[in-house]
């Protein structure tokens, strides 16, 4: 249908003339002077604008620019493909590699399954036990009424977040260590490991020859690890939401004889409920994001052949790292290295996704 001069015309009766509507006078004025509104807004606000610089750069130098790296995903031995054709046979060899197992790397699909299976376990047991523990610690500190004690404990559950990852995971080996003998002097398993013995959770051979050494106690080590150190931090933004519902509705609930288990149920789970739903997202974006440091530091045995911990410890970034490293006779492979890393990240992207679409048609909260 095309448009034509009375569509955007008032008719004078008075005058029997033709003359522009107001209203549209006033969005062509708009969208005519758009962008030199938007230079005077900076302009006037030039401070604020000037404090977004430093998050631009880090966005730009950590976020963006490594992403051209991701090029390598589409090369083998360094090389591009020069037509469609061979683009389609060769820029998707290492992905075919790592998903199906063909060409000469075929014998890595294997491990990068298995990474990939520990990395979605440790993040899946991760958002169920880590997740509801800030929340928890959050109501935990709101029903406290000493404000001296509040901010004791409050230190003390913050303070493991600030702590180096290389300090934590120190503590954690001193803590679940094994026995050793040094001559004559027999070293004794680590507390943790001790106390586990006496509760009869742990076989005395398995304190004894060590718990990060073992498969089948590398997960409840990690995820309690991850626990201890990110819970008090992350229940920062719970026990704010917490702190900003209106006393009116606590009375209320008094008043219709509510107590405190009530009053955590119906007035403040819902009030914060929310905050929660956008946490889960964000939480769930990241579940894939497992780094290397944490799972090397803990086991300091990645390399093949040295125990059977890898087939709980292995994870997509440190198969990524080991796997971009040359050693020995062979070479490293960044192709292969880089293609695990993306498809691990699209997993990831879908995950957001779809617990958005989710979130936002349960609940009519979602983060976009």
């Amino acid at each position: 249908m095309r448009a034509n001069g009375t569509d955007y015309l008032i008719y004078d009766q008075e005058n029997g003339i033709y003359r522009e509507d107001p209203e549209q006078a006033v969005r062509d004025d708009v969208e005519k002077h758009y962008w030199l509104n938007v230079l005077r807004a900076i302009i006037k606000d030039w401070r604020l604008y000037l404090m977004l610089v430093p998050m631009l750069l880090v966005f730009l130098l950590w976020r963006y620019l490594p992403m051209y790296e991701l090029l390598r995903a589409f090369k083998v031995d360094g090389s591009e493909a020069q037509s469609v054709s061979e683009w389609a046979y060769k820029g998707f060899s290492n992905f075919r590699a790592l998903l199906i197992g063909t060409g000469t790397n075929a014998a890595l699909s294997q491990e990068f399954w298995m990474s990939l299976r520990n990395t979605f376990l440790l993040s899946f047991y991760g958002l169920c036990f880590g997740f509801p523990m800030p929340i928890i610690l959050a109501l935990f500190f709101n029903e406290i009424r000493s404000n001296a004690a509040r901010s004791v404990l409050q230190v003390m559950t913050y303070l493991p977040k600030f702590m180096s990852t290389v300090i934590m995971t120190s503590l954690v080996v001193m803590l679940v260590k094994g026995a050793t003998t040094a001559g004559k002097l027999a070293a004794p398993p680590g507390v943790i490991s001790q106390l586990l013995v006496n509760m009869g959770l742990v076989s005395e051979t398995a304190a004894n020859a060590g718990l990060l050494r073992s498969a089948d106690y590398f997960r409840a080590i990690y995820q309690v690890s991850g626990i201890w150190e990110t819970a008090g931090y992350d229940s920062i933004v719970f026990f704010a939401a917490i702190i900003a519902i209106s006393p009116t509705s606590y009375e209320a609930a008094q008043i219709d004889g509510a107590g405190k288990w009530a009053q955590m149920r119906y007035v403040v789970l819902p009030s914060i409920l929310s905050t929660i739903v956008i946490m889960l997202i964000t939480r769930i974006g990241s579940m894939l994001s497992i780094g290397y440091e944490k799972v090397i530091l803990l086991t300091n045995n990645l390399e093949k052949g040295k125990g059977d911990v890898l087939t709980t410890a292995q994870v997509v970034s440190t198969f990524a790292w080991q796997t971009s490293q040359a050693s020995g006779s062979s070479k490293g492979l960044p192709g292969i290295a880089s293609a695990a890393e993306m498809i691990n990240n699209v997993v990831g992207m879908l995950l957001v996704i779809g617990a958005n679409t989710i979130a936002r048609k349960a609940s009519n909260v979602s983060l976009y």
